[in-house]
Formats: C-alpha cells, sequence, structure tokens
C-alpha cells in the first residue's frame, strides 16, 4: 500500500524531483539525448496534448532527429506528492514546439508526470501534458 507523508525529510526528496524535472525539460529544449535518456525509464511513455502515445524511444528519437523541437518550455512551479518509491508531479508551463511540419505556437499547458526511484534512481515513467484553453 501507498502512504502520503509529509515532513522535511520528505521536503528534500520534493526539492530533488523538482530539480530532476527541470534538468529533464533543459535537456530535452537542449536536444541532449545523452542526458535526458538517463532520466526517462525504459517503459516511459508519454501522451500528447492531441492524445498520440510515444514510447521512450520514439520520443527521444523524434528529439534526437529534429523531428519534436521544443522552441522553449517554461516550467512554473512544481508541485510533487511521494508515495513511497513513486512520486506524482505537476505542473503548469508555457511552451512552443514544432512537431514534423506542424508548429504549434507558445501556449499553456498542464504537465502531469509519475516518476519512480528504480536501482535508487528517479525516473519518469509516464508523461502526460493537456493544453490549457482560456474560455472567451
Amino acid at each position: 500500500m501507498f502512504e502520503f507523508s509529509e515532513n522535511t525529510s520528505l521536503d528534500a526528496e520534493g526539492e530533488i524531483l523538482r530539480s530532476i524535472e527541470q534538468a529533464r525539460v533543459m535537456a530535452l529544449v537542449e536536444r541532449n539525448i545523452e542526458r535526458a535518456a538517463p532520466l526517462h525509464a525504459a517503459d516511459f511513455q508519454l501522451i500528447t496534448p492531441i492524445g498520440i502515445a510515444l514510447s521512450k524511444e520514439q520520443y527521444l528519437g523524434a528529439i534526437a532527429a529534429g523531428g519534436l523541437v521544443y522552441s522553449s518550455w517554461e516550467p512554473q512551479h512544481i508541485d510533487v506528492r511521494l508515495y513511497n518509491q513513486a512520486a506524482a508531479i505537476r505542473y503548469k508551463s508555457s511552451l512552443e514546439v514544432t512537431f514534423g511540419p506542424h508548429h504549434v505556437p507558445r501556449a499553456e499547458y498542464w504537465h502531469t508526470d509519475l516518476y519512480e526511484k528504480r536501482n535508487g534512481l528517479w525516473q519518469v515513467v509516464w508523461s502526460q501534458a493537456t493544453e490549457i484553453r482560456h474560455q472567451a
């Protein structure tokens, strides 16, 4: 059973997860696959804002090949929930991306990611982004 706990020792673990997510985002924007790959679990899966599921190989491969290019990705405050060897993070960001021939202008998104601690290292396992559409 998973337990949620709030104490100062877990605050430090939350800061570690925030730093890892910020490093992951930076590596993806910089197309630094060597730095990004170890932060993604072998069974990683991304669900894009339009509902496409991408494996680790598909996602990082598209970035490496230039088929997916983040022009910018600016996370805001990252909320963290810790559950033993797993953690859920959620945050808003502003990002701009080009996927193949499709340029997606800067917009705001919610990101929800599931991390697991495997062999002592935190890795993202699932990631999902949802565009924030403002009501007129």
